[in-house]
Formats: structure tokens, sequence, C-alpha cells
């Protein structure tokens, strides 16, 4: 896999727990495997590979459940987001791309655990639209933004 020399940051939804990484892999991918559902509460988990050496936790750390005896699955333990997943033996970890501060710069490329993707999820292109947050929620919405606990996709000296 090709090394990026790109820094990325990243972090759960509370701000808890942040990391940054000087190098990402070539990596981003998508795994549908019942365990990753699980895992991530949903019908897959988005991923990429960070090597180790590149990583660092930068406030807090996750905390780790053992979802095999070769792989750790960590999480923030204040607000619940998943945040990596860490074949203990690999020369790098991944990390959920949903936790980066910009997922939209590394869109999935491949992906893997096909036995357990959901037959219809092809389908999910053709759903009818029904419009943005703000506009199909639009009589809380604003109470929602004003009242709004999650941490922002940035770096802060502090966060509570």
């Amino acid at each position: 896999m090709e090394r990026l020399s790109k820094t990325v940051r990243g972090g759960c939804q509370c701000g808890a727990v942040r990391y940054r990484a000087t190098e990402v892999l070539d990596s981003s991918h998508i795994c549908h495997c019942r365990m990753c559902q699980k895992a991530v509460g949903n019908f897959f988990a988005a991923l990429v590979g960070i090597p180790r050496e590149a990583f660092t936790w930068t406030r807090g750390a996750p905390t780790l459940f053992k979802s095999s005896d070769l792989v750790d699955r960590g999480f923030c333990k204040d607000c619940g987001t998943p945040l990596l997943y860490d074949f203990t033996a690999s020369k790098h970890l991944n990390v959920t791309t949903g936790s980066l501060d910009d997922p939209s710069a590394l869109p999935p490329k491949m992906q893997f655990g096909i036995e357990g993707r959901m037959y219809w999820f092809s389908e999910l292109v053709d759903l009818q639209e029904e419009g943005t947050t703000d506009e199909t929620m639009a009589s809380v919405a604003p109470a929602i933004n004003t009242s709004n606990h999650q941490h922002p996709d940035c770096d802060t000296d502090d966060w509570n």
C-alpha cells in the first residue's frame, strides 16, 4: 500500500478523544462484515489505514474492546463514537473515516467483507431524497443547532 504524506486529524463526537496522523495509507475502504457492522452500529464500517509510527493520540485515548483475539476496537467511553480498528499484528492501524475532521478527503477505494453486504445496498442511490436536515426537521433544527454539544471538526485547546 502506498503511503500518502498527508496530515489528518480527527476525534470523537464529544471531543474527549482526539488524534493526528502525519501519513495515511492509500487504503480507504468500507467493510461489510458482520463484526464491523456491530462495531459501528451500521451497515458497514468506513476505515483508513495509518502507519503506527505516524499516529498520535492528542487528547485522551479510546477505550478498547477486544472483538477477537487478534483485533482491538477503540471507542470513546464518554460518547461512544467508534474510532479504531486495530489488527494488533499489523504495522498499521485503521481509524474510522467518519471520525476524521474531513472525511470527504479520503473516499473509499475498495470494499471487504462482502458476505455481510446488504443485498439492497446498490439501491440506496435511488432512494427518494427528502432534503437537508434543516429542511426536514425545520421545527427542531434551530434548537438542536443552538444547543449542539458536538466537538467542532478541528483541534481545540480544551473541550468540556
